[in-house]
């Protein structure tokens, strides 16, 4: 038979590229419905192992672009997550339709806080040549376990690990998993929410103050009384459904935290220093006294680098195909941000040392710089500082907030099988901001204990992704991938320890007195 000739050949569009199949969630988000049983993904047997280039080569032109295109379909859609019908229905993984931007914008907003402002009190126990060393080391390191959180998201074919407790009992187990990380990462979530409540109402107080000066009325309000005004504020902007409708209010707390870190400490090294200042780590009477002082200090820079237990539930607001993992710009998105992350904690620790050096206050830098220049520095310009650490601490409350909202709706729904209406939704998000004020109120010195925070959520960033990476990954035995690993997660968990008891050392010697940005005398 004769063949035609090419250009009388019937042009067959090209099939658009599969998407992954989306259900509207309760919020008016798009979510990608769960794979159905059909779609089972093998090992041994792909959707397009069939149509192979041996296979193709005997058929035609115009059957051959059809059965490509079926075999871009195909691609995509064999790789089809199974996923939980009920993830649709929660805050974290309600909404797909991240991007690497967004991954940029909620890293940066919980990378970058107020735990910046107290690098410079470690580096006064530390000195110079040990502060720079263990902030570097400390930098280096939770930059590695971010990767390996990144890649583990998908590490098992047709399986995403939405959140940090889920990706650890896939590791250590159902029980031991959640014996392991649940209590770090919500006392982390939590302690941090409640550590924001009291920073913000100070810090709002001190705004108040320092634009009212004299013309402040006899009778302003308390402290308690800013904390309440700070929470309110907190619960109206917790309303917002789910983690990607917050990526505005992340990069508004991404701005502010790279605004007012380069304005303290460039405000602190612009000024002059201090006459009796020197660079001397802080001496104390005893040696075992000096030794835990030396720990809080390292429980302090560990603090410094927090946000991986939000690692996963960032990832998880992204859609991943075949040919478009998650993974891609999520790790684009972390080293933009890891990238200012470092703009703003190394020179806020050296630059507010240079400044100030051992008679930095308790508080951090912000305290020093209110104490030491508030009548050298512009009053407008000293209040734009404190109303950006005031705008950070907002947004940084949702996004470590939101973690507990989702699993107070997991819980809901668990018991319910259906979603959380907008009432429930509301009244979850109140419960929990004023439950966060109470505590606060109740224990007003928590926000002085970075360093007793830092060594107990210590193993979430520094040595539990080591080990999950080891028993997820299963690295060829006595490899250095294997031995690499199993070491740098053991020295994660032999310095949660040290640090916490010099947290909690700290903590008993200072008499519970400590608090962030409280005017010295």
């Amino acid at each position: 038979m004769e063949e035609r000739p090419e250009t009388e050949l019937i042009s067959i569009p090209a099939t658009p590229r599969a998407s992954t199949p989306e259900i509207l969630t309760p919020s008016g988000q798009r979510s990608p419905r769960p794979a159905s049983k059909e779609a089972k993904s093998s090992t041994a047997w792909t959707p397009t192992s069939f149509i192979s280039p041996r296979f193709l080569s005997p058929i035609g032109t115009p059957m051959k672009r059809v059965l490509i295109n079926m075999k871009g379909y195909l691609e995509e859609v064999g790789h089809l997550t199974k996923l939980n019908p009920q993830d649709a229905w929660l805050p974290i993984t309600e909404s797909r339709n991240g991007n690497a931007h967004y991954a940029a914008f909620h890293n940066l907003n919980a990378g970058v806080g107020f735990q910046a402002l107290v690098l410079p009190v470690a580096f006064a126990f530390l000195g110079w040549s040990w502060g720079i060393l263990s902030l570097t080391i400390a930098y280096c390191w939770q930059l590695y376990t971010l990767w390996i959180l990144v890649q583990l998201h998908e590490a098992v074919p047709g399986k995403r690990y939405n959140r940090y407790v889920e990706l650890a009992q896939a590791a250590f187990g159902e029980r031991l998993g959640v014996w392991l990380a649940l209590f770090p990462t919500v006392y982390l979530s939590a302690g941090t929410a409640t550590a924001l409540i009291l920073i913000g109402g100070e810090t709002m107080k001190l705004f108040f103050q320092i634009v009212c000066g004299p013309l402040c009325s006899s009778n302003p309000l308390t402290t308690v009384e800013w904390y309440l005004v700070f929470t309110s504020l907190c619960i109206v902007l917790s309303q917002l459904p789910n983690l990607n409708s917050i990526a505005g209010l992340s990069l508004i707390g991404a701005i502010t935290a790279i605004t007012y870190s380069t304005m303290v400490w460039v405000l602190s090294v612009s000024q002059q220093r201090p006459p009796t200042i020197s660079y001397e780590p802080l001496s104390l009477p005893s040696f075992s006294a000096s030794v835990f002082s030396v720990m809080n200090a390292l429980g302090i820079v560990a603090f410094a680098f927090r946000g991986h237990n939000l690692a996963m539930e960032i990832q998880a607001t992204m859609p991943s195909t075949f040919k478009h993992p998650a993974h891609v710009p999520m790790w684009k998105g972390a080293k933009v941000a890891y990238f200012f992350i470092a703009l703003c904690l190394f020179p806020v620790a050296i630059g507010g040392f240079w400044a100030y050096g051992n008679l930095m206050p308790s508080g951090g830098i912000l305290n020093a710089l209110y104490g030491f220049h508030s009548h050298d520095i512009p009053r407008g310009l000293l209040a734009m500082t404190f109303l950006l650490v005031v705008f950070n601490c907002l947004s940084s409350f949702q996004i470590y907030s939101m973690p507990v909202f989702d699993s107070f709706e997991a819980s809901y729904t668990t018991r319910t099988n259906r979603p959380c209406s907008i009432w429930v939704r509301s009244g979850f998000r109140v419960f929990y901001g004023f439950i966060s004020f109470f505590i606060g109120v109740a224990l007003p010195f928590l926000s002085s204990l970075a360093g007793l925070l830092g060594g107990l959520t210590l193993p979430v960033t520094f040595a539990y992704p080591c080990f999950m990476w080891v028993l997820i990954k299963k690295p060829s035995k006595y490899s250095f991938n294997w031995y690499f690993n199993w070491i740098l997660g053991w020295l994660g968990i032999a310095f949660s320890l040290a640090f916490s008891i010099g947290g909690v050392w700290s903590m008993v010697n200072s008499g519970l007195k400590l608090k962030f940005f409280k005017p010295p005398n």
